[in-house]
This record gives structure tokens, C-alpha cells and sequence, in this order.
């Protein structure tokens, strides 16, 4: 059967419930998704509320993949909730059913929110991950590099440190991004944004002057 995505599903009782329950069968199958197996789902409940409550007061976005109706899938849009943070996102609780691993699914639910992130106008999306597990090699198949790793920042057990490794995937080329930050700042000041998005200063637009390249 087929994976269908669905961006922002309404997050019902019932599907509450699957998440919590999806969550605590993969952390029991060994995933890295801020638990040490074996939990119960009433130990990840707490952590999935918290997590809920975000998409709920509209700072979060939720994808979730069905196999018909049953939830095998989820990712969750982490706003940064800092301004100068706006223009990239990171996903958090990046998982997939284990009956499900080595379908495809965990590539396509990324694809998916690669597709969604472009959509949305971000510049990047960010992902932090479990050293020890060989998870860098999925995200760079994904587009993902490693730009950076906080040695033993993880303490799964007393004497079991792991790295967390920050994977950043760009999705717009910097001169683009670059472009338009100049002609928010022209417009702010009054300018014209066209001579921005030409490569322009705001004093040169002022001025009817370009800078030299």
C-alpha cells in the first residue's frame, strides 16, 4: 500500500492517541526520537502533549503520512520563535512506523517536507539527529550536510554520551535569499525594490546611483 501525506491534519482525540502510540512503538524499535526504549506510552505522552500544544497555538505545522486510514508517518515544522530565525525551519520527531522501514517511506516523508518547505518560502530546514546510529547517511540522501556536532552532547545512559549531529539542507540558492532581504530593506527605507533585486545598496536607490558590482 501506498503512503498518502496530509500538511496539517485537524489533531482529533483519535489521532492524538496514534501519534502517542506510533511514537512509543518506534522508540521501542530502537529510533532516536527523544527517548531511550522501552518507554510506555505514558511516558511519552507528556512530551507528545508539549509537542501538540505547539501545532495547536499555530507556531508548529504537523505532516502526517497514512497508509488509508492508519498513521505510519510523522514529522513536526519547529517554528525557530525568534525573528531573526524566521526564514529557515527545523523538523523535529522525524519518524516511520518499524513495519515500515526500508519501504521508502522515511525518503518520501522528507521529500514531502522539502516540497512543503519551499512552498512555505523558508531558506533551509534543519534537522539534529542521534550520533552512533549511521543516521547521517539517510539525511545526506535526503540533500542533508552535517554543518556541525556537539560531541557527547546526549547522555542516553551513564557512561553512553552521543554526539548530536546538526544536518542542514539549503533551499534556495543564498543569492536569491540575499536579493530579497535587500529589497525588504529598500522598501523599508523607501527605495524602489527593483533596483534591490538588481544588486542596488538603499543609499544607491535613494540616490538613482547603482554601487559597482
Amino acid at each position: 500500500m501506498d503512503i498518502r501525506f496530509v500538511p496539517d491534519p485537524e489533531l482529533t482525540t483519535e489521532l492524538r492517541r496514534q501519534l502517542v502510540t506510533l511514537w512509543t512503538e518506534v522508540t521501542n524499535a530502537g529510533g532516536a526520537v527523544g527517548f531511550v526504549a522501552p518507554v510506555t506510552e505514558e511516558q511519552v505522552r507528556p512530551t507528545a502533549d508539549a509537542a501538540f500544544a505547539g501545532i495547536d497555538d499555530g507556531h508548529d505545522r504537523l505532516l502526517v503520512g497514512y497508509e488509508g486510514m492508519r498513521p505510519v508517518a510523522f514529522l513536526i515544522f519547529a517554528s525557530n520563535r525568534f525573528a531573526l530565525k524566521a526564514h529557515w525551519c527545523t523538523l523535529k520527531r522525524v519518524m516511520v512506523h518499524p513495519g515500515r522501514q526500508r519501504s521508502g517511506y522515511g525518503e518520501a516523508i522528507m521529500r514531502e517536507a522539502e516540497r512543503l518547505g519551499r512552498q512555505a518560502g523558508w531558506d533551509a530546514l534543519h534537522v539534529t539527529l542521534r550520533g552512533g546510529l549511521g543516521l547521517e547517511r539517510f539525511y545526506q540522501r535526503c540533500g542533508y550536510r552535517e554543518v556541525g556536532r556537539l560531541p557527547g552532547a546526549l547522555r542516553l545512559a551513564p557512561g553512553d554520551d552521543r554526539d548530536e549531529v546538526l544536518m542542514w539542507l539549503p533551499l534556495r540558492a543564498p543569492q536569491v535569499a540575499a536579493q530579497e532581504v535587500a529589497a525588504q530593506e529598500v522598501a523599508l527605507q523607501g527605495g524602489s525594490p527593483e533596483v534591490a533585486a538588481q544588486g542596488g545598496s538603499p543609499v544607491a536607490a535613494r540616490s538613482g546611483h547603482r554601487t559597482s558590482p
